[in-house]
């Protein structure tokens, strides 16, 4: 959510071996690696290892911490990538899974869109303050002591959450887990093929404002330092009331909107929102790219809260045809799916 800062700071304090236009990827790559593995281990930590979801979790930590502490020493872009957009990554994944599917299992009726809306606003949380945070860090001490403040953040934080999340009484018994299959009957259905490919191309766009929006502002519309990093919390401050507005526009019993409108909504305002804002941003331009960072920001950031509407649409077509589906593998899978743009967004760009 903030890598945007370290971008600029590559860039603008080149030390190290390779092509310094090469750290742009490293940010979408992280990301695409991080949301392609969890249909792995969302098949995983479902089903076969559910009672070992805490242990997993605290592992993931553990090679999160140590990735981002040897990312420190990097003396090459080689070197950042392998930790910092790959390593650290996994790591994430493997806390963010496990979590991930308890959280399904304790909200599973009405109001799971908004359960999961109001946990990935979290995300936006720390998306708007932390520019600042490391901004300020990098600038007093360079990005290698930052990188070490940050891993024991990350270390002392996740450990404290993972502790206070309960695994659903369903989940603690290994060998029923391991007795039943995950059922893939979903996969004869066209609306997740539907879903998927809008996820695609959603995710494909995302990742390149956060990463870039710093490093444009300076350079394209010429404005501050200081101006780059507001731009990236203006990007995700707004995310943290849209994910709980959309999880609850996906759950809402008076408005009834069908979930393809649901989800319809945030790719098209964000296209607008490039078109419009974005697009016609000159040098100096502060106020149309400020409008851009927050439209962009909630749309975008919203967009991930509608997939609990997309799990319902879903479990009820295979309800309609007497079908068992799993949730969880569900949501693994459309993570997944959102890899898939991830990578390529940060490829293309």
């Amino acid at each position: 959510m903030s890598y945007g800062v370290f971008q600029q700071y590559y860039f603008d304090n080149w030390t190290l071996e390779g092509d310094r236009n090469s750290t742009g990827f490293i940010g979408t790559t992280a990301n695409g690696v991080m949301y392609l593995s969890m249909p792995f281990l969302f098949a995983l930590f479902t089903r076969r290892w559910a009672h070992r979801r805490r242990l997993a979790a605290l592992c993931g930590t553990v090679i999160a911490c140590a990735s981002f502490f040897l990312s420190s020493y990097s003396t090459t872009v080689g070197h950042l990538v392998a930790t910092q957009a790959i390593t650290s990554a996994l790591g994430c994944a493997l806390i963010y899974s496990p979590i991930t599917l308890s959280l399904g299992e304790w909200y599973s009726d009405s109001n799971r869109a908004l359960a999961y809306g109001i946990v990935l606003s979290c995300k936006n949380i720390v998306g708007t303050g932390c520019p600042f945070l490391l901004r300020a860090l990098i600038d007093a001490y360079g990005f290698r002591t930052t990188l070490r403040a940050w891993t024991a953040i990350v270390g002392g934080t996740s450990v404290l959450a993972i502790c206070m999340i309960p695994t659903h009484p369903s989940r603690l018994t290994g060998y029923e887990t391991r007795a039943r299959k995950i059922p893939w009957d979903f996969l004869r259905h066209r609306s997740i093929y539907f879903y998927s490919i809008a996820i695609v191309f959603q995710s494909s766009g995302y990742g390149i404002p956060q990463t870039y929006l710093s490093t444009y502002a300076r350079d394209i519309t010429r404005l501050s330092q200081a101006s780059g990093t507001l731009m990236l919390a203006l990007f995700n401050a707004p995310g943290i009331i849209a994910s709980s507005f959309f999880g609850w526009l996906s759950d809402n019993s008076r408005v009834r909107l069908p979930t393809p409108t649901v989800s319809a909504i945030p790719p098209i305002a964000c296209a607008i929102a490039t078109f419009f804002f974005w697009g016609l941003t000159t040098e100096g331009g502060l106020g149309l790219l400020v409008v851009f960072s927050m439209a962009f920001g909630f749309f975008a950031g919203g967009y991930s809260a509608t997939w609990g509407g997309m799990l319902k649409q879903l479990e009820r077509e295979s309800a309609d045809r007497n079908e068992a589906v799993d949730s969880g593998m569900l949501y693994g899978l459309l993570n997944g799916v959102r890899g898939i743009g991830y990578a390529s967004g940060g490829s293309r760009a």
